[in-house]
């Protein structure tokens, strides 16, 4: 500031600043007022933070929001609310506009609001950017340039136009409408136009820079500045700005970046967006004002119209406004005193129905920011603590309100209701039209009312209002709901019409009777009526752009063009048109103009022109022009109007407009010419005549121009004529030589004709005998004559080479008679009999002599006159065509259509007086044809010939001959048939080498493609651009390189070049179409050479793969050779190896590399690489843990403490839900810590046993082995290690014999017989004791002592050598016990004593034998003991095979039963020999089944890649009905080729492969609960009807196939043919809706009843190309694979 220096002292300046500092580098601009014009465009900054209520109210977008509706038109209503208010004080025209700038040549699409009210400061702009900166919190930064807001005074029931009531209305407006907003605003009293622009894209890029998001400039700049436009996506602003010129105040709110669907919602529903008293007192200062209404029958509100409850559904009664301004997405259902009463009331209940009304609320009530939704309004309304007043000439009164208002009603129902007579009763019925069953009956019909003193009558022309759109028709019949029988009195009611004009419509509408406008005219509505028919055609307007008009009944030169021709359709009002009017088609037929060009010739009328023009929208009806107009004869050009699609030139029986220009085509100038042959002889000065053929450029006969004369030249002569004669054929005539005579030549044009010119001889008479001038000859005679040639003086004279000729004239074909002369210079004159063809009567001939080598020798004349024979004389045969016999000349080329049959051929035979002869049987055996061996005499004698076959090749052309032959005359009549194509109706397409193609190269083959008639004849008679009609396409074909020429030689079109886009290999099929034909040719793209290896239906490869220890991958390592576009190859010498390249160790896992490795042609493949992550298994058991007490001693025959088992797995973690069968515990002897191993035994775990005989174990649970000590129980009993047997002694003087113990170990053992007690140490006293108590007799041991004692030691005694005393007392044959008694200090309570038996005896030989069978008595014991065990074993493996015996029995007669089920002969099936051979048998008849040819589907099914790939529907499922297959096939022909997949992302794979031309359907996207039920049954009617999903039958993936079906053919039904399908429909469509029909005749009746046309007609199986289901096997081949099981079995 201190650098302005003085500058400007002697000014005054208003210093302002628009930040707290001014920063280095700003420009400051010193102003003089405020309004000052600014010498260029500036920018001001600005802040617009948000207010604090941006987040107190931001949550009523929510309600909005929910409602669900396009609140597109309210936000517009917004933007208007703005304008309303800034334009409230004009003084003028208030103007406001919408516009829709959606040119895309001014830029992206926009939205304007503008309006002239009194425009935005900048200071109001920094107050509209603020969010929720209300017109109530405007305080401090935030104040207005206009501060203190008073609220306006409130008006009842009106619009209050006072705008940022929230401060949020326009900012949501704009941004819901699109991403930006432009506000362009100038107040009146400034010079400066304002311009503030806020867009989403702004905010991003700030909060992305870290900028100050809401911070922005205003520029204000000169009105008419655009300077700061430069993008293009704003050209649209330039004419904005201009619009600025002239005005004193405006805003513009420009909204860009429109969304899409609000785009097609302003475009397309323009109409719907651009349209759109009680009293109460709540708590508080809200007030409702309030009108209710009863809609009478004279109203003009429709809206509240309501006939019935059911109607109106929940349409609710009050509408709501908010300061005037209607609150839409709120209103108000009822009030309980305005609700329809339980019961009867005091007036109708259908007069409830007939209520509206309105609520006006003042601004006490909250609405959502928008002003879309009220928030609180019902529930005040309806608190108990409202009251309710009623409004009376502006006086509010205090009333009952429920009361008043039923008075209120039943006063305006008998005041105002008019009601109508219903006459001429005709019945009840039930509608099925309407939706609730309820109302569907009963209805009375009736076919006339009376109405405000008017009848209105069925047939009567009337016309509706408040309809949408207005109806005019006819009566049908009147509707009245209720029970009614007779004329009744009602207010409601409605009325059937047939919509007029019928050829417009076409349709009936059903409306209520108070729908009637009753004030049209008849005539008004007659006109109305013609004005629709004169909307349908009526006229063609044709004009010819470029000239070559042709003009009817004009003579046209050969090959003159004509057109081209431009062609407008025109109603009778003059207005070009396009597609029918009216509703009954959908109101979008097209019509098309077809021209056709006919000749006619009397050969028949030929169409040699046909086209057909649509229009274009852009462009008319137009037809080229048309050159290969050069046959001559007759044409008509007809234009004509048809149809779209059916190409029908009527329309609801009237025909079309149509337009006919006749025109004749004559020959052109004159192109070239030919000579033809002159007539000899020559002689000088005889005068002779040239022909002359002149020909125009098509070759047809033409006239020679008068400016043209002929150029004769001779050599050696001069050659004059006389005349030259004009016509289609020229003659020069009179034509004379003159000179010397010596062989001279002359010529004429470009044909020479050779003249002979000799000098004459002597011979100057010629005399003819007889004499008399008529000589009478019978035709077929010879006659002589006598001639002599005489000179001038009238002697005979001679010469050589005299010859003299007769001829015979006046008839064709008669004889010459010559004879040489020149010896004698006479002779008789005779020759061939005299035979006048087809002499009817006598007929004068004329016999002229003369002498072909003496011209001067005058000819002599005679007559003659010849008589008509009676024999046979004249074969004529006929072609009759209808009534006309067209002649058959004799050598005629007739021209036929191959393969067609000439019929109606007949003969006639005449005499040479023309009489007929009567064909008599003598005479047709005489009658032979060379086309057939086989004549039917019969038709000979009647005059008709056999018919004659046309050979259906054009290269086969046939003479056929018809003789006559008896002993007069041989009479031949023959022609030749020569076919010719007929129209063109196929294509054939030829390839000129293999069908081979490589992926990304050319087919190296040419392919031929000839048109051809039906029979396959080569069409000859194309021009070289038919090669502009030949279409080609096929499925990822590569048209870049495509090459088509026409090939003169061979009449073909050769296609070169044909190549595919990089896709999936198969068989492609070509499409040839030229005009309407096609034809295909199917190429075999294989795959290109293998460049990769690809791993199929594998997870990405760069994330490893995670597999668990010891388990199979989860799909298979399955590897495919592939090209370099993805395409399986099939090469077989490619090896492909595996190799594990490194692995890595982590917790838990460990991580594998392998690749792949494959080469071709010597180079590597590319090959994948596979991680794996390999982790532990958590379901493997890898040990166990068990836990159980350790300190707990492990006594023999204790119980084990419990063991808590915990299966470990992999991963260190427990494993649940073990089954406890599957744990077990086996238990065996171990290798004990001391010195002896006890016996091994086993034990399970699951009842825990006592452990008896057990020193160590291993208890081994799944994988774990423990090892227990087991140590013995408490001492009980004292045992030796074994029993020793029975002793046997005696009492002699032998030691042995005496010996009870030779080596005894006695042990201390516990219970369980363990050895314990090794701690102790005593005595053992052993003693003997009898078994009788009183015996007194016992024996003693040696040294006779009673008792022996024995250490003990260590828990054990050894006993050794314990004999009895020698003569020892004792009884004999006695028994005694050896008792060993234990003698323990230590031990607390006393031991079983040992006890040993022995036998005593006193003789020594008795003590022998005793101890022989002792030891045999404990053999057999032990014997026994172990057979016992056998027997026990085997009696329970006996029970056991008892029990499979019993289960197989019982098998055996189920399968018995079975196979007599299948009729199997049961007596023979023990034999296996025969089974085997009968199993064979079935086996070799299934197989031939198989075979056998049956439908299949020959349409290239999807290569499964994956388990996710069902395949394509073509295959997927089977019919068995031919006719149901092939109508089902044509009806799903748009889905047959639809590859179905189980997840979207296989079906997206196989999108991306096909570049998105294989149409996917993925089973995860369909919605299953609207799929119809297979198990459901439909109606039972004529025809046979079923589902067609019932007839499909799936070879696999049933379950999925069905969801596919059902979801295609929904309820289709199938019917036997169309009257069938015609009345199922009528009966169903009496209660429910009609599915689509289908018939086994191939027709269809769509869903909405219409049928008929080619697009409705399935055709031939042979014409759907394969793509058709095919058929399951045979039931037979089922049945057999039963039997076989059966035998099987």
């Amino acid at each position: 500031m201190s650098n302005m220096g003085g500058v400007f002292l002697h000014l005054k300046f208003c210093i302002f600043v628009t930040g707290n500092n001014v920063q280095n580098g700003v420009t400051l601009y010193l102003l003089k007022s405020v309004d000052q014009s600014l010498l260029s465009a500036t920018k001001e900054r600005i802040d617009f933070l948000p207010h604090y209520d941006t987040l107190v109210k931001s949550g009523m977008y929510e309600y909005y929001a929910s409602e669900g509706h396009n609140p597109l038109p309210f936000a517009l209503a917004e933007l208007i609310d703005n304008s309303l208010s800034a334009t409230a004080r004009n003084t003028g025209i208030r103007s406001i506009q919408i516009k829709l700038l959606f040119d895309d040549a001014q830029g992206k699409p926009a939205v304007a609001v503008i309006d002239n009210g009194r425009g935005m400061t900048s200071k109001h702009l920094n107050n509209w950017a603020v969010y929720s900166l209300s017109k109530f919190t405007r305080q401090g930064d935030f104040e207005s340039d206009h501060s203190g807001y008073v609220r306006p005074p409130a008006v009842p029931r009106s619009l209050n136009s006072d705008i940022s009531y929230f401060g949020v209305g326009g900012k949501q407006a704009v941004f819901f409408v699109g991403q930006s907003a432009r506000m362009i605003s100038k107040p009146a009293d400034s010079q400066d136009v304002h311009e503030l622009l806020l867009s989403k894209e702004d905010f991003e890029k700030k909060e992305k820079n870290k900028e100050a998001i809401y911070s922005g400039y205003i520029r204000n700049r000169k009105p008419l500045d655009s300077s700061h436009i430069t993008s293009d996506d704003e050209r649209f602003l330039y004419n904005l700005i201009m619009e600025e010129k002239d005005k004193k105040s405006f805003t513009a709110v420009v909204i860009t970046g429109v969304q899409p669907d609000h785009m097609q919602y302003l475009k397309n529903y323009f109409n719907p967006w651009t349209r759109q008293l009680f009293k109460a007192q709540v708590e508080g200062e809200g007030i409702v004002e309030g009108i209710i209404r009863l809609k009478d029958d004279d109203d003009d509100d429709d809206e509240c119209f309501i006939i019935e409850k059911g109607a109106r559904g929940k349409r609710p009664i009050f509408e709501c406004f908010w300061n005037g301004r209607l609150i839409p997405y709120t209103s108000v259902e009822d009030f309980d005193w305005c609700a329809p009463p339980k019961k009867r009331g005091l007036a109708p209940v259908e007069c409830y129905n007939r209520i509206s009304g309105a609520l006006f609320t003042n601004d006490k009530f909250q609405v959502s920011t928008n002003k879309l939704t009220f928030m609180d309004l019902e529930l005040k309304l309806k608190d108990k603590n409202t009251l309710f007043t009623r409004v009376f000439n502006g006086q509010e009164q205090r009333i009952k309100i429920d009361r008043e208002f039923a008075l209120w009603l039943k006063d305006c129902h008998e005041k105002y209701d008019k009601q109508i007579k219903f006459t001429h009763f005709k019945g009840t019925i039930a509608r099925t039209d309407l939706l609730s069953k309820r109302m569907q009956s009963p209805w009375a019909t009736y076919s006339a009312i009376e109405w405000d003193g008017k009848t209105y009558r069925a047939g009567q022309l009337v016309k509706t209002i408040k309809t949408l759109p207005l109806f005019h028709g006819s009566i049908m019949t009147f509707f009245l709901y209720g029970d009614h029988d007779g004329d009744v009195y009602a207010t409601g009611g409605e009325m059937q019409i047939a919509l007029e004009p019928q050829a417009l419509y076409g349709e009936t509408k059903i409306v209520p009777i108070s729908k009637l406008d009753r004030s049209a005219a008849d005539k008004a509505v007659k006109k109305y009526i013609e004005d629709e028919m004169a909307r349908l055609p009526d006229r063609l307007s044709v004009t010819w752009p470029e000239g070559d008009e042709l003009l009817p009944n004009e003579t046209k030169l050969a090959g003159t063009p004509v057109g081209a021709l431009r062609i407008e359709i025109l109603n009778k009002k003059g207005e070009p048109m396009q597609k029918l009017p009216g509703t009954s088609h959908g109101g979008s037929k097209k019509l098309l103009v077809e021209l056709k060009v006919t000749l006619h010739s009397p050969a028949g009328n030929k169409e040699i022109i046909s086209h057909i023009s649509q229009h274009g929208g852009k462009w008319p009806y137009w037809f080229k022009k048309m050159e290969n107009i050069h046959k001559l004869g007759s044409y008509t050009l007809k234009l004509q109007v048809v149809l779209n699609e059916s190409n029908a030139d009527t329309y609801a029986g009237r025909p079309l407009p149509s337009k006919i220009f006749k025109f004749n085509v004559v020959e052109g100038k004159a192109e070239k010419f030919s000579v033809g042959l002159p007539e000899p002889p020559f002689r000088v000065g005889v005068p002779f005549s040239i022909p002359l053929d002149l020909q125009d450029e098509f070759g047809h006969a033409s006239q020679l121009p008068p400016d043209i004369k002929p150029v004769l030249e001779a050599s050696g002569l001069t050659l004059q004529y006389e005349e030259i004669s004009t016509g289609p054929r020229c003659v020069i005539k009179g034509l004379t030589a003159k000179g010397h005579v010596n062989n001279y030549q002359g010529k004429v044009g470009r044909k020479a004709a050779n003249l002979c010119m000799n000098s004459a001889g002597p011979p100057r008479q010629l005399k003819v005998k007889p004499d008399s001038e008529v000589l009478k000859i019978e035709n077929g005679t010879a006659f002589p004559f006598q001639v002599e040639v005489l000179d001038e003086a009238g002697n005979i004279t001679a010469q050589p080479k005299l010859i003299v000729h007769c001829k015979f004239l006046g008839a064709p074909n008669l004889p010459v008679y010559a004879v040489d002369c020149s010896n004698a210079g006479s002779n008789i004159l005779t020759g061939p009999v005299v035979h006048v063809q087809n002499i009817k009567k006598d007929q004068i001939l004329k016999a002229k002599f003369e002498i072909p080598s003496c011209k001067d020798v005058p000819t002599v004349e005679k007559t003659i006159k010849v008589l008509p024979s009676t024999h046979v004389a004249r074969l004529q045969v006929f072609s009759v065509e209808g009534q006309k016999a067209i002649q058959i000349k004799h050598q005629d080329e007739i021209n036929w259509v191959a393969g067609d049959i000439m019929h109606n051929l007949i003969f006639q035979m005449y005499d040479e007086a023309e009489r007929e002869i009567i064909i008599t049987p003598a005479l047709a055996e005489k009658i032979k044809v060379n086309w057939t061996p086989k004549i039917n005499r019969e038709q000979l004698v009647q005059g008709r010939l056999p018919d004659v076959k046309v050979p259906t090749s054009v290269k086969d052309a046939r003479y056929f001959l018809i003789s006559f032959l008896d002993d007069h005359v041989s009479l031949e009549s023959a022609f030749t048939v020569r076919p010719l194509p007929d129209e063109p109706k196929h294509i054939k397409c030829k390839i000129k080498g293999p069908n081979t193609l490589q992926m990304g190269e050319e087919l190296q083959s040419e392919i031929d493609v000839m048109v051809t008639d039906q029979y396959g004849n080569h069409i000859q008679t194309l021009m070289s651009s038919c090669v502009n009609s030949l279409g080609i396409s096929g499925n990822g074909l590569d048209k870049s390189n495509l090459k088509t020429t026409w090939q003169e030689s061979t009449q073909t079109i050769c296609v070169k070049g044909i190549n595919f886009n990089p896709g999936p290999p198969g068989t492609k099929e070509l499409c040839f179409a030229w005009r309407e034909f096609s034809d295909f040719l199917r190429i075999n793209l294989i795959p290109g050479p293998p460049a990769k290896l690809v791993l199929v239906d594998w997870p990405e490869l760069e994330e490893p793969i995670s597999v668990i220890n010891g388990k199979e991958l989860q799909k298979p390592l399955i590897v495919q050779l592939c090209d370099q576009w993805d395409n399986p190859s099939p090469e077989a010498n490619v090896k492909i190896s595996l190799m594990k390249a490194m692995f890595l160790n982590f917790n838990m896992k460990t991580e594998y590399f392998f690749t792949l490795k494959a080469s071709y042609n010597k180079s590597t493949l590319d090959c994948p690489i596979i991680k794996l992550n390999v982790l532990p298994d958590p379901e493997k058991p890898v040990r166990l843990n068990v836990k159980y007490d350790r300190d707990v001693a492990f006594a023999a025959g204790s119980t084990f403490p419990d063991f808590m088992v915990s299966v470990i797995s992999e991963d260190d973690n427990i494993i649940k839900n073990i089954n406890p069968v599957r744990m077990s515990m086996k238990m065996w002897e171990g290798q004990s810590s001391g010195t002896r191993l006890p016996n091994v035994s086993n034990w399970k775990t699951s009842n825990h046993p006592i452990i008896k005989e057990v020193l160590i174990y291993y208890v081994v649970s799944l994988f774990l082995k423990i090892v227990i000590d087991v140590v013995p129980n408490e001492p009980l009993q004292l045992l030796p290690e074994s029993l020793p047997h029975t002793p046997a002694v005696s009492n002699v003087c032998a030691v042995a014999s005496r010996t009870l113990v030779k080596d005894l170990c006695l042990n201390i053992m516990d219970e369980f017989k363990n050895h314990t007690g090794y701690d102790l140490n005593g005595k053992i006293i052993a003693r003997i004791k009898s078994s009788i108590e009183d015996d007194t007799e016992i024996p003693l041991f040696h040294g006779k002592v009673s008792t022996i004692e024995f250490p003990f030691n260590r828990g054990a005694a050894e006993i050794e050598n314990l004999v009895l005393a020698e003569n020892s007392p004792g009884r004999d044959s006695t028994e005694y016990v050896l008792v060993f008694e234990p003698d323990l200090p230590a031990l607390r309570r006393p031991l079983k004593p040992f006890c040993l038996s022995f036998m005593f005896y006193n003789d020594f030989k008795k003590q022998q034998q005793m101890a022989t069978l002792t030891i045999q008595r404990d053999q057999l014991t032990q014997s026994i003991r172990a057979y016992r065990n056998v027997f026990v074993a085997s009696n329970q493996l006996v029970t056991e095979m008892k029990c499979q015996v019993q289960e197989a029995e019982t098998r055996e007669f189920h399968l018995k039963n079975e196979l007599k089920k299948h009729q199997i002969d049961i007596s023979q099936t023990n034999t296996l020999q025969f089974v085997e051979s009968l199993i064979k048998q079935k086996m070799s008849e299934q197989e031939g089944i198989r075979k056998q040819s049956r439908r299949t589907c020959t349409f290239a099914n999807y290569a499964k890649s994956n388990q996710d790939v069902l395949g394509k529907i073509a295959h997927l499922a089977q019919i068995e009905d031919n006719e149901a297959a092939r109508v089902i096939s044509w009806h799903l022909a748009s889905d047959m080729d639809c590859v179905v997949t189980l997840t979207t992302t296989a079906a997206r794979r196989i999108f991306d492969e096909t570049h998105g031309q294989q149409q996917v359907l993925p089973l995860d996207s369909i919605y299953k609960k609207t799929l119809p039920d297979w198990n459901r049954n439909c109606f039972r009617l004529v025809g046979n009807p079923v589902f067609a999903r019932n007839l499909l039958t799936f070879p696999e993936h049933t379950e999925h196939c069905q969801i596919v079906f059902g979801m295609l053919l929904g309820d289709t039904i199938i019917v036997d043919n169309l009257d069938a399908a015609n009345h199922y429909r009528k009966e169903v469509v009496k209660i429910t809706h009609c599915p689509t029909l289908l018939t086994r005749e191939g027709d269809r009746i769509r869903s909405n009843g219409k049928f008929g046309g080619l697009q409705n007609k399935a055709p031939p199986v042979d014409k759907l190309r394969g793509m058709v289901f095919g058929a399951p096997l045979p039931h037979l081949y089922h049945n057999l694979a039963v039997q076989i099981g059966g035998y099987t079995s």
